[in-house]
């Protein structure tokens, strides 16, 4: 048995993100070796919610600048956007 708290990191609370919810999907980073079926039940199961749908996108890494001359990598990462059944809603805070 997989456990939930290890593929479903963190809510994505973003303004995209916000104006999603307006029409029932939620964004979450997820672990990037999580497969869409796996995602769907860690969300059903951590929220008590019917999800219809799983869409993901690999976010790639990012070429970032330190201090003058120095230059490194901010990790890319997977993140999912669900679709719930209609009438239902997670309370992200």
């Amino acid at each position: 048995m997989f456990n939930p708290y290890s593929i479903i990191k963190y809510p994505l609370i973003t303004e995209k993100a916000t104006n999603l919810e307006k029409e029932n999907k939620y964004m979450f980073v997820v672990d990037k070796k999580a497969r869409k079926t796996q995602i769907k039940l860690a969300i059903e199961q951590l929220y008590n919610v019917n999800v219809v749908s799983v869409a993901v996108i690999n976010m790639p890494a990012k070429k970032r600048k330190y201090r003058l001359f120095q230059e490194g990598y901010k990790p890319g990462y997977k993140k999912a956007i669900i679709t719930l059944k209609e009438g239902e809603k997670i309370a992200i805070t």
